[in-house]
């Protein structure tokens, strides 16, 4: 049976590229980069060569990069780092009601230290407006963090707008662009932000990596006590293979990106069009109009269940999901869906999410949608 992976928002594969220079530095560079003889002094140059390559990517500079072991913990420094560098400051944070739970865990654990929240609502495509931060800022703000697309739905949101309005304010402007980065352009200047978060798994690089972006002169306490390392931002002895072989994944990705995500929005028209050929009765839960990430299409199939529907296509070989990875094995429903379209809607039952990337092509993609369309029409009722 031929498999076909739509998932590419959970995980992606790791590029063959990268896994090649992966398993070069595994087998050739093991010295630790604090060392001084010759082992730690070819590591660190590994490291710096990286670094420099990963703040080229987003415009930073090299002191700006602390290295994660993945971005649940780039978005945990950003968010605890700063409540607690800022808790003199004032209490409140401002977030949204859609973020990935490595964000929204955590000011749930800080509501319960004493810190005010507030979740900003979405509308019905999933977004937020830079109006509604207005409005929620107080004097006791510190911490705004939203994100830059969604990893269920694929929305935009309006950082750019959101930095401006942040300048003259004392809240640290925090974005988790874990679901982006690789797959649009991103220059932290532009977006005024103060923190970013990403992984190198959302992008054909190795698991267990990613990196904070901190901007200079950004105040944020540490999670981890040790060693100096990450300039005392982030204890622990750095991964060179895993940084080496993300700096590589980012590359790859800057020399492919427009490609990609031409290739990855005709994919989506595919689908819609296969659908339409088949009569299948279906709603892209975000319109038209508004801005995405290109990779990502949330569709929801009335008269189908969610859990029947991805078994089903699972037996047919195609993978897809129905909302974030790390609730998988979860009985509720998308937090995303139910904040868009209300804890009732059906859309939570029958709601799936598409993700494109890396070994697809036209052919693939009119196979899948042929297999989605037939499976769907069986399971409707």
């Amino acid at each position: 049976m031929t498999t076909i992976y739509l998932d590419h928002a959970a995980t992606t594969p790791i590029h063959p590229t990268v896994s090649a220079t992966h398993h070069k530095l595994l087998e050739s560079v093991f010295g630790n980069p604090s060392s001084i003889h010759h082992y730690g002094r070819d590591a660190r140059k590994w490291l710096d060569g990286a670094r420099k390559t990963l703040a080229q990517s987003i415009h930073a500079e090299p002191a700006e990069i602390i290295f994660t072991a993945s971005g649940t913990e780039a978005d945990n420094n950003a968010v605890f780092g700063t409540a607690v560098a800022m808790k003199a400051k004032g209490n409140h944070i401002i977030t949204s009601a859609i973020e990935h739970h490595a964000v929204l865990n955590p000011c749930k654990q800080l509501e319960l230290l004493g810190y005010e929240v507030t979740y900003l609502e979405v509308d019905k495509n999933g977004q937020i407006t830079a109006q509604q931060v207005k409005n929620a800022l107080k004097d006791s703000t510190i911490l705004v963090s939203i994100m830059y697309g969604n990893n269920e739905v694929g929305t935009i949101q309006p950082i750019r707008e959101i930095g401006q309005l942040l300048k003259e304010h004392q809240a640290i402007f925090h974005t988790d662009a874990v679901q982006a980065y690789g797959l649009v352009s991103l220059d932290v200047d532009e977006l005024g932000v103060d923190l970013l978060s990403v992984s190198a798994h959302k992008l054909n690089g190795p698991k267990g990596i990613g990196f904070l972006y901190q901007r200079k002169g950004t105040d944020t306490t540490p999670l981890l006590f040790g060693g100096q390392q990450e300039r005392q931002r982030r204890a622990g002895t750095e991964n060179i293979p895993a940084i080496v072989a993300f700096s590589e994944a980012v590359t790859i990705a800057g020399q492919t990106m427009e490609q990609n995500a031409e290739n990855y929005r005709k994919y989506a028209t595919m689908l819609t069009n296969v659908f339409d050929e088949l009569a299948v009765s279906y709603e892209v839960n975000v319109d038209e109009h508004v801005e995405k990430l290109p990779h990502v299409i949330n569709i929801s199939f009335p008269g189908t269940d969610i859990e029947s529907l991805l078994v089903n296509l699972d037996m047919a070989g195609i993978a897809v999901s129905s909302g974030s990875a790390c609730t998988a094995g979860s009985l509720d429903p998308s937090h995303v869906l139910s904040a868009m379209f209300g804890e009732g809607s059906p859309k939570l039952r029958n709601s799936v999410r598409f993700s494109f990337g890396l070994g697809l092509d036209e052919q693939v993609i009119k196979e899948a949608a042929e297999t989605t369309a037939n499976i769907v029409k069986r399971l409707v009722k």
